[in-house]
This record gives C-alpha cells, sequence and structure tokens, in this order.
C-alpha cells in the first residue's frame, strides 16, 4: 500500500517543480522518469502525425509554460522537468566535474570558472544555483537582448558547457540515480555579465595562430622538455582522451615539474604553452585556465628535486 503513496507524491512534487518554472516564465518540457533526456520520439522516427502532422516538433518546440498543460503532463506520471533555456531567455553556464577519462588532476568546472573570473579580474556572479547530482553546477543568467546565444562545449573552459538556444536543463526538484538536483542557491536570476557574453560571441580561432619564440632561458632539459610538449600540443586534434584540452593540459603538467624544481621560469611555460595551445584553435581564455589549473597543481604536489 506504501508504493503508490510514494509515486503519487512524488509526481506531485514534480508537478509543483513544473509549475514554479511555468509562473517564472520558463518553458518547460518533460523528461523520462529518473533521467535527463526528453519524453516523446526523435525526429528520425516522427510518424507526422498528431502534434508532428506539420513536421517534427523539437522538444524546445513543444515547451510550454501553459499551467493546463503543465497539469495534464505531469498529474499522473513522475516525468523529471526539463527548462527550454532559450525560449526561457535564459543562459544556464554548466560547471560539470571530471570525467573518468580526463588526467588526474584535471580541474573541475568550479575551479575553471573561478580562474576565469579572476584573469578577467571581475567577481564570481551571484546567482540563481542549482546543484546537480553529480557535485556539478548550474548558474542561471537571463540572456542579453538582441543576441541569439547557442549552447557552447568548453568554450569557455574545460568543464564548462552553456545552455541556451537549441538546448535545455534539468530544473530543481528532478532526481536521477545518482541523486537529486537541488537548489544551491536562490538568489534571483543575474544578467549575463557582459564579460562573459563577449567570450560566448567572438571568434572561437584567432586569425592568425601565434608562434612560439624560442626559449632561451631555463635548463636544457626543462627547455627540451618545454620544446617537445609545444610540439605535441600543436599536433594535437579535436575529440577524446587525446583531444587539444587534454593534451594541453598532460604537457602543461609534464614541463610543470620544472618550474617546481626551479628549473625554468613559470612565466617562460606558460607563455610558449598558450601560444601552443591557441595555434591548435583552442581560444584563448580556455588556454590559460587549463594551463593555470595543471600549473598550480603540479606546483603544489610535485615531489622535491635537486638541481643536477
Amino acid at each position: 500500500m506504501s508504493e503508490p503513496l510514494t509515486v503519487s507524491l512524488d509526481t506531485l512534487h514534480l508537478l509543483a517543480a513544473a509549475l514554479l518554472c511555468g509562473e517564472r516564465g520558463w518553458p518547460v518540457i518533460p523528461l523520462v522518469p529518473g533521467a535527463k533526456r526528453p519524453t516523446g520520439h526523435p525526429e528520425r522516427d516522427c510518424p507526422r502525425t498528431g502534434r508532428c502532422a506539420g513536421g517534427h516538433r523539437t522538444p524546445e518546440q513543444r515547451a510550454t509554460t501553459d499551467p493546463e498543460l503543465i497539469h495534464t503532463a505531469w498529474a499522473h506520471h513522475p516525468y523529471n522537468v526539463g527548462i527550454a533555456t532559450g525560449p526561457a531567455g535564459l543562459l544556464v553556464v554548466d560547471l560539470d566535474m571530471p570525467k573518468e577519462e580526463e588526467p588526474e588532476g584535471a580541474p573541475d568546472g568550479a575551479t575553471s570558472f573561478k580562474a576565469l573570473c579572476e584573469r578577467h579580474g571581475q567577481p564570481y556572479p551571484h546567482t540563481y544555483q542549482v546543484r546537480t547530482p553529480s557535485g556539478g553546477l548550474h548558474l542561471y543568467f537571463t540572456a542579453p537582448s538582441g543576441v541569439r546565444l547557442k549552447c557552447s562545449v568548453k568554450r569557455l573552459a574545460p568543464n564548462i558547457d552553456t545552455r541556451a538556444w537549441g538546448g535545455y536543463v534539468v530544473a530543481a526538484g528532478s532526481t536521477t540515480p545518482q541523486g537529486a538536483y537541488e537548489v544551491a542557491e536562490a538568489a534571483p536570476v543575474a544578467a549575463l555579465p557582459t564579460w562573459l557574453a563577449t567570450l560566448l560571441t567572438e571568434p572561437a580561432k584567432p586569425a592568425e595562430p601565434p608562434t612560439l619564440a624560442p626559449v632561451l632561458d631555463g635548463s636544457k632539459a626543462a627547455r627540451t622538455a618545454l620544446e617537445r610538449e609545444c610540439a605535441v600540443i600543436r599536433a594535437a586534434r579535436e575529440g577524446g582522451p587525446n583531444g587539444r584540452n587534454n593534451t594541453l593540459h598532460r604537457s602543461a603538467c609534464k614541463v610543470a615539474r620544472f618550474v617546481a624544481w626551479g628549473h625554468i621560469d613559470r612565466h617562460t611555460v606558460e607563455q610558449a604553452i598558450q601560444a601552443a595551445g591557441e595555434s591548435t584553435g583552442l581560444p584563448a581564455a580556455e588556454c590559460r585556465t587549463t594551463i593555470r589549473s595543471a600549473m598550480e597543481w603540479i606546483v603544489a604536489n610535485a615531489t622535491p628535486r635537486e638541481v643536477a
């Protein structure tokens, strides 16, 4: 007798979460119970009938703030709640945790974002925040008017994605087998800072890839290591464990040991690796954040070594 009651309470809880989003003007879509993917069929399996008689309707197009439609969808099913960020006028910064395939010491999204703020001389934004089951964080911002920002992956820095037009986020109150999405900061939703909007709209690749200047200072071993790792970085390609950002991080860690041992100047290393990273097409901000994270982790944890 207790199971129907539990399901009923869960359903009511999720219905309330969906209605709250609708009241805020955030169009919602039902997500598979206990999961993060939208209900309904993908475009490849669209029957072109019913609601799709005029063509396949994407989850973003189906999102609604209509309380009657929300009641109809959630009244009897414990659907998780998705927010269609574009129609909601939102840009959500997704600060994720490192993946298993990433190298040891790789920064999480929160660390990368704090470093990004510091490097641009900006305070950490105070806004509405949702904690994800994995330990990540969603920072909600109102999108700037006159600009149709789209979703991005690692454009700002490692383990930082953004959700805007063409995407959605899982709303607070939803649950997965890993845990619940919970409000971490109930502050009003702040406007997207101008400096972040600029980073999300500027060209992703430099017009002219920077060249690597000759390394003149440091020990011979350190200079050799730096030149070798810069060559490795320049040869990296997009995607996978050996993609550009992971390669940049691994190579920066290798050379950072020589900085920790006092064999070469940190600025020299960072400048050379930054140029190598940007030459692959990685955004300058992403390179700086990745290099800084690798450098600080290795310098803090490197085993002491005498200068040869």
